[in-house]
């Protein structure tokens, strides 16, 4: 009778898991790519910095304000971020035409890394340098892990923060997962 008794548990307990998983992957979920608008009350972004750019240029991100922006938080070591970047340069020389601009600002890092870094990823967008920014950190962090990336509408709301790559379904994050993720999002605000 017990080992009956323990079995029907058992077998309960599978039938839950199985149903709970069954209705996780059936239900719609928040995807990078399925945010259709910006929220009315989304937070403004902070884009008052000037930070120096691989060349040692001034960029002021106030410059981006009227532009969709993709606003990305990576370092040369991070793994993720070597597979998302490849499909932001995929997605700026698309939509670049159209108002789009990406900015790479470089964080927990060593900076002179980040030229070498950009040519061997053939990255065409700006790529700034924020570390040990205490003020773009207040701004835009904590950064509690990379890559960190914002998409801020023409008027300078925040539409989505993302933490890490995308999450897809039925596979794992890749080159053309991840900018179909964000190029979703970033047409809705285009």
């Amino acid at each position: 009778m017990r080992a009956r008794a323990r079995w029907t548990i058992f077998a309960a307990l599978v039938a839950i898991v199985a149903v709970l998983s069954i209705v996780r992957l059936a239900r719609p979920r928040l995807l990078i790519g399925s945010v259709a608008t910006c929220p009315a009350d989304a937070k403004r972004a902070n884009l008052d910095f000037r930070l120096k750019d691989t060349d040692g240029r001034e960029v002021r991100l106030a410059d981006y304000k009227d532009k969709v922006l993709l606003l990305d938080f990576w370092a040369t070591w991070c793994g993720p971020c070597k597979v998302e970047i490849p499909a932001f340069v995929q997605l700026y020389e698309t939509y670049k035409p159209r108002g789009f601009e990406v900015v790479g600002v470089v964080v927990m890092d060593e900076f002179p890394r980040a030229k070498p870094f950009a040519e061997q990823y053939k990255m065409t967008y700006p790529i700034l340098d924020g570390v040990d920014r205490e003020d773009v950190e207040n701004a835009f962090g904590p950064f509690l892990g990379l890559p960190t990336t914002f998409v801020v509408a023409r008027d300078g709301r925040i539409c989505a923060k993302h933490l890490g790559l995308p999450p897809v379904r039925f596979s794992f994050p890749s080159v053309s997962t991840v900018k179909e993720a964000f190029e979703a999002e970033i047409r809705s605000l285009l």
